[in-house]
């Protein structure tokens, strides 16, 4: 059978481009785009390339059908934005050209419209790379406390297991997140592993990272060059070349340092470590997508400390391509048994940051790790989140993390932070994975639900989940335990394949977000917040083919000009409550949430039947408000039936509100993201290894309305609730119940009498007024009675019924949305009666002032899209995060 030429032509494209290696970008000289290229929908690669008039380079990474392309820029003098943009626009022209008589007549329908219909529909995704600095997050500048004095006792269990073991390495002794010879409930635990003849043997973790120093005696025979790449400076191997490229050899070194005479040894030392640098320059998306894929049929375990900045303010997320490539990992690594993606939490706890603002921390696809320190202590820098899976060792309380460094014979005893934490459990997972070659991504993450150790159970801030287990924002499901994790892996009987269940996304009164990130509609924040529900039915999980929940998924539209002041809780059918956003004081953005996804895993093992409900509440600051648009949830589990079991399809339009139907044809361009990744320690604290740590504080505080110490209880009552929600603990005290009735007997005797003399003062009033004539006549009209009426309702200090009525408006007197609850409608309690009929009101939208002087809508249910452009480190999905300076 003759193949027609342009499938010959396509085909010899693609087998060229994956046999070459990854090629060097000249972007002096060039423009590059990602072409995500539809095969069946009729128009080759070639022909859509021409038409947008670029060049075909080579795949993107591992993903299928994705491919990245080039054009010259026209010459110098002409910037790249003027350069890029002719491109972009042939692909919107091409793109409208093609819709443009959609619903007539085929045949009314000209070859020019059919042609650019055929091409356009061949392009699922086009978007512009643009170099950008992914900030690493080291922490080698910053001031270290002096190490602990050597203890000189003979019996310590490190020195009787290195002579047991035949350990010579000179720093092993002082590895004590492996022996911890003061503390020996907190340590990694593998020694027993070890003595099984448990080493790592056969495994690859890949560090991705700011480069692996392979010429160090500690890493040479364990490091695996095939799968190592540079895709900062585009060369086969991962040399740290700048000063403060040594994090990724530190990492490198607590999973893989050999047994030798050079400083301590790896937690699965026998395995092997590959090494990708992306940290230590300016890289795309595009490279970073296949730095996360690269290698990714022999690497098991892909180790990554890094993400946006720590500051308290940012919130930020893997672009479209990325998510494509993690998605493409655990799916297809590993010969389908899928990439295990290990990140670490984060160093921004002492900031008021939170792990479920990380879009790569909060991916259902991630091993999240915090950290805890060498007494078991939770350290001031670690993240909390409901994303957390488990917490590892690393610095705090006066010890830090001893490793290799940079340097042939160079050792390090100042690693620390969740970055350290993340390499200690990616040497865990190692050790097991030589146990059971055969777990996939999603085995990894229940054997982490099952086997981690409950620590400090006195600790405020576990709680039980619906399952009967507890879970802990600080420390996810409890500390990761080598033996335990391990001995559990060799009987692990493997969860099913992986089933999911997305209903449409829940709008709240009209709210809308178009493609433009422009909302719009939806319900004021009013005081005590704003709730709505899903009912999830069984018959919904049978259709899915849904049976067991692991991760829970939230997206959130809201509204707001001060996005660190809201708050977010989802309640469970069980009552089990989720804090997925807390306040956090230094996140002033004015974006607010368009479209961002939160996760928890805190109702794993849960029966998601029953009725879900989400609360958004803010602080109530005065000058600030904002708008609950809507949300969306999606439930992931296991398969009723694995044989019906299918692959997760990336959609490119699950942030637009209301949610939409995906097709195969024409894609909205997605632009590259903008963010810079933070070297994994830089925004560590200085003190991260001096500072004590605490076991007493629950990380989210309850209110003071909570008297069961619920970390949700930060959250204000809603009105659906009623302003007495916690009345049935009132009256469980006598004396509080003894005194709230006294006061309401005296409450209407007062009110009685105030009222009493009200009705005598009118009556006197209007006989003398009468008598006078001296009172113009709106003098007795309604105006003139409000406002006695108001004050009455101010005293008391509330909203009244009447102001309820008017909750979907958000009336203020001039017309605006006030930021305290409700303010009074112009004709708040009017005695006469209301009008039959009238024109409708019109809002408008003035400029007010907050706190900083800057001018703010002050009706904030419809922000223009100028209000909401993203501020360096403050930005949201896909914003910029190139001022970044934090690490972990």
């Amino acid at each position: 059978m003759r193949l027609p030429l342009p499938l010959v032509l396509t085909l010899l494209v693609h087998q060229w481009a994956i046999a070459s290696p990854p090629t060097r970008r000249s972007y002096s000289t060039h423009d590059y785009y990602v072409l995500e290229h539809n095969p069946l929908a009729g128009a080759t690669l070639a022909e859509c390339a021409q038409e947008l008039g670029l060049e075909v380079v080579e795949q993107a990474g591992e993903l299928a059908n994705t491919w990245l392309a080039r054009t010259a820029k026209l010459m110098s003098g002409i910037s790249t934005r003027t350069a890029s943009d002719g491109v972009m626009d042939k692909f919107e022209t091409l793109r409208l050209r093609s819709i443009s008589h959609q619903g007539s007549d085929i045949s009314s329908r000209t070859d020019e419209q059919l042609e650019a219909r055929r091409i356009a529909s061949s392009i699922k995704h086009l978007s512009l790379q643009t170099p950008r600095q992914r900030s690493k997050r080291d922490g080698s500048h910053l001031e270290r406390a002096p190490p602990p004095p050597a203890t000189t006792d003979p019996t310590k269990t490190s020195e009787a297991i290195a002579a047991r073991l035949g350990f010579v390495d000179p720093l092993f002794t002082k590895q004590w997140h492996i022996v911890n010879n003061d503390n020996p409930r907190h340590m990694m635990n593998v020694t027993g592993v070890w003595e099984m003849g448990i080493t790592g043997t056969g495994v690859i973790t890949s560090l991705v990272d700011d480069g692996l120093d392979y010429r160090s005696k500690d890493l040479a025979d364990n490091f695996d060059a095939v799968d190592s790449y540079d895709f900062n400076d585009h060369t086969d191997l991962p040399t740290p070349k700048l000063s403060d490229d040594h994090h990724g050899t530190r990492c490198a070194g607590q999973i893989g340092a050999a047994k030798n005479d050079v400083c301590g040894v790896g937690l699965a030392y026998d395995s092997k470590v590959a090494g990708v640098r992306i940290l230590s320059g300016p890289i795309t998306d595009v490279d970073e997508a296949a730095a996360l894929n690269y290698g990714f049929q022999n690497v098991s375990i892909y180790s990554c400390s890094w993400g946006p900045p720590d500051d308290g303010k940012s919130m930020e997320g893997p672009g479209y391509l990325i998510q494509k490539a993690v998605l493409n990992g655990v799916e297809n690594g590993r010969a389908g048994k899928g990439s295990i993606f290990v990140f670490a939490s984060g160093n921004g706890a002492g900031s008021g940051d939170q792990c479920n603002f990380d879009g790569y921390t909060n991916s259902i696809y991630s091993v999240t790790v915090s950290a805890v320190d060498y007494k078991g202590l939770h350290p001031y820098y670690s993240e909390p989140c409901a994303a957390n899976l488990v917490v590892a060792y690393s610095s705090g309380s006066g010890k830090q993390i001893v490793t290799t460094d940079v340097g042939e014979n160079a050792c390090s005893s100042g690693h620390g932070g969740t970055s350290a934490a993340a390499p200690n459990a990616a040497g865990v997972f190692a050790l097991a994975l030589q146990a059971r070659p055969d777990l996939t991504w999603r085995d990894i993450q229940h054997l982490c639900v099952k086997t981690a150790q409950m620590i400090n159970p006195e600790d405020p801030d576990w709680e039980t989940m619906a399952s009967g287990q507890r879970y802990s924002y600080k420390y996810g499901f409890g500390s990761l335990d080598g033996y335990a994790y391990v001995t559990a892996a060799q009987n692990w009987q493997l969860v099913k394949p992986q089933a999911w269940f997305e209903p449409a996304a829940v709008q709240i009164n009209n709210g809308t977000m178009d493609d433009k990130d422009y909302m719009s509609g939806g319900q004021p924040i009013v005081r005590g917040g704003v709730t709505s529900t899903f009912t999830v039915t069984k018959d919904m999980l049978a259709t899915h083919n849904f049976e067991g929940l692991e991760h829970v998924t939230i997206r959130v539209w809201i509204t707001h000009t001060k996005r660190g002041d809201v708050e977010v809780e989802l309640v469970s059918p069980s009552g089990v409550k989720s804090v997925l956003a807390a306040k956090r004081d230094r996140d002033r953005a004015t974006s607010g949430y368009p479209g961002w996804r939160f996760m928890s895993v805190k109702h794993w093992g849960e029966n998601p039947i029953g009725e879900w409900k989400i609360r958004v509440s803010d602080q109530s600051e005065e000058g600030h408000s904002g708008n609950f648009l809507g949300w969306r949830l999606m439930f992931w589990g296991s398969t009723i039936d694995p044989s019906l079991a299918k692959n997760y399809l990336l959609p490119t339009k699950d942030r637009l509100l209301p949610s939409v139907e995906e097709t195969d044809t024409i894609d909205i361009p997605i632009p590259s993201s903008t963010k810079s990744h933070p070297k994994p320690t830089a925004g560590l604290p200085a003190d991260h290894g001096e500072a004590g740590g605490e076991s007493s504080k629950p990380a989210f505080p309850p209110g003071q309305d909570d008297t069961k110490g619920s970390p949700s209880a930060t959250m204000t009552p809603t009105p659906d609730e009623g302003w007495f929600s916690d009345m049935s603990n009132l009256v469980s005290n006598q004396k509080w119940f003894f005194a709230a009735v006294g006061a309401v007997v005296l409450f209407g005797i007062g009110a009685g009498v105030f009222f009493w003399r009200r009705r005598v003062a009118r009556r006197k009033s209007r006989y003398s007024s009468l008598a006078d004539d001296d009172m113009a006549m709106n003098s007795v009209s309604r105006g003139a009675r409000r406002p006695r009426a108001k004050e009455l309702y101010d005293a008391f200090g509330e909203v009244s019924d009447d102001e309820d009525a008017d909750e979907e408006t958000g009336l203020r007197p001039g017309g605006h949305l006030g930021s305290a609850g409700l303010g009074f409608h112009s004709g708040f309690l009017d005695d006469d009666d209301p009008p039959t009929a009238g024109p409708t009101p019109i809002y408008r939208d003035e400029p007010e002032e907050n706190e900083e002087g800057e001018e703010g809508a002050a009706d904030h249910h419809d922000v223009s899209p100028e209000a909401r452009s993203l501020s360096p480190g403050s930005g949201s999905g896909d914003g910029s995060w190139e001022h970044a300076s934090q690490t972990r």
